[in-house]
């Protein structure tokens, strides 16, 4: 009997949606997409709907997905190799350039250079790393913070005090991971934002991208505990005209900071770089081989050269939504867990981005860049921030 469900699940890193069909999972959504490997056969070991009578339609999906991550995992073998920072030259800038520039060594005219080179690569490569964005010290308050709020949400959330979706968002093979929803209020958020905004190059290189005018579309942390699966490849949000944009447009940028070392055994961020492109979805979509070969999916997959988010620790990694890219699996022989504190912010031409936000509700679609900036320089100065600080007052 073939059991036909189509469900839609958010997908981990930006709470993509992915669609799921279980009646042709075994066909054509890729969880048994091929019985060659590599160019050589290989027996499908996919769970049959009717031997799991004991699983309900959440817990087959999710082994589905877990087995094809694994499968994806053997395509892709030992071609990954670690995202290494992004270390541009910049010349023939200097003054002081105002709070930003003063506070981290670095002139404003300095932090725009470079976020201009920086934006450069991740127009090209979809993917850039930039180091040293949160100093150390700062790191450690903020990875105590949020397991505090994790601890506190699930009190909160068991309680009925408040429903699931106002301190998590949903995330898909959520066994030993959790979207930690960041409050506005906490003072240690706020440093870590002006940190982000005013004393890295970060902001400019998403302004060059986006403009000033860029929105504010994610704000969380991504926990993945030891014991947790690979994750299949994904993009965020697919290639093509959306709302506004044209086909080659970006529709979200999103920044992953590291709260402690990243170490491959830790289950770092894999990332396909150049695969934001029309070309390559067009492969990605295309799973089925023709006459026993492999399809052009998992071609792309064995063939293109993947980049390991291992951070330092306060590094951060920015990618286009339209990248390939999955979270790897927490292995890790300490028992540490992976913590990615991130933001996100979309094209301001672009309404609605395909996929819900990690976001408190409250806060969806509220900031742009340049507000968001304007009040966090306020607050670097000692003198408030009357958005932010009227945005988390409604926080509930």
């Amino acid at each position: 009997m073939v059991v036909r469900c189509r469900q839609m699940i958010r997908c981990p890193l930006l709470a993509g949606i992915l669609l799921l069909d279980l009646a042709v999972c075994h066909q054509t959504c890729a969880f048994l997409s091929n019985p060659v490997v590599g160019g050589s056969p290989r027996v499908a070991t996919m769970r049959s709907l009717s031997d799991t009578p004991s699983f309900g339609l959440y817990e087959v999906q999710e082994q589905l997905i877990v087995d094809r991550g694994a499968l994806e995992e053997e395509i892709m073998g030992d071609n990954a190799t670690p995202l290494e920072a992004n270390k541009p030259k910049v010349r023939g800038v200097g003054g002081s350039g105002g709070f930003g520039g003063a506070s981290s060594g670095k002139s404003s005219a300095t932090l725009k250079a470079e976020g201009k080179a920086h934006a450069k690569v991740l127009k090209q490569d979809g993917v850039v790393r930039i180091d040293s964005v949160l100093p150390d010290k700062l790191v450690d308050e903020l990875r105590e913070f949020v397991f505090e709020l994790r601890e506190q949400a699930e009190q909160d959330v068991a309680s009925g005090k408040v429903k699931s979706l106002q301190r998590f968002a949903d995330v898909l093979l959520r066994s030993n991971r959790c979207d930690l929803l960041i409050p506005l209020g906490p003072e240690v958020v706020y440093k870590a934002l002006c940190e982000a905004f005013l004393k890295s190059p970060v902001r400019y290189t998403i302004e060059a991208l986006l403009t000033k005018k860029a929105v504010l579309q994610e704000l969380s942390c991504l926990m993945s505990y030891p014991g947790s699966q690979r994750q299949v490849m994904h993009p965020d949000t697919p290639y093509g005209a959306m709302g506004g944009l044209s086909e080659d447009e970006p529709v979200l940028y999103t920044c992953f900071i590291a709260l402690q070392d990243v170490a491959e055994d830790m289950g770092p961020t894999v990332w396909l770089p150049g695969t934001h492109t029309q070309e390559a979805h067009d492969k990605f979509k295309d799973e089925q081989g023709v006459d026993g070969k492999e399809s052009p999916k998992d071609a792309l997959l064995r063939t293109v050269p993947s980049k390991l988010g291992m951070l330092p620790k306060g590094s951060c990694g920015i990618f286009d939504s339209r990248l390939l890219h999955c979270g790897g699996a927490n292995r890790s022989a300490e028992d540490t867990t992976r913590a990615i504190f991130y933001f996100s912010f979309k094209n301001p031409k672009v309404g609605y981005p395909g996929n819900p936000g990690s976001i408190r509700p409250e806060l969806l679609s509220k900031l742009s860049l340049d507000t968001l900036c304007k009040d966090l320089e306020g607050y670097s100065k000692g003198k408030g921030c009357p958005m932010l600080e009227e945005l988390a007052a409604s926080l509930k």
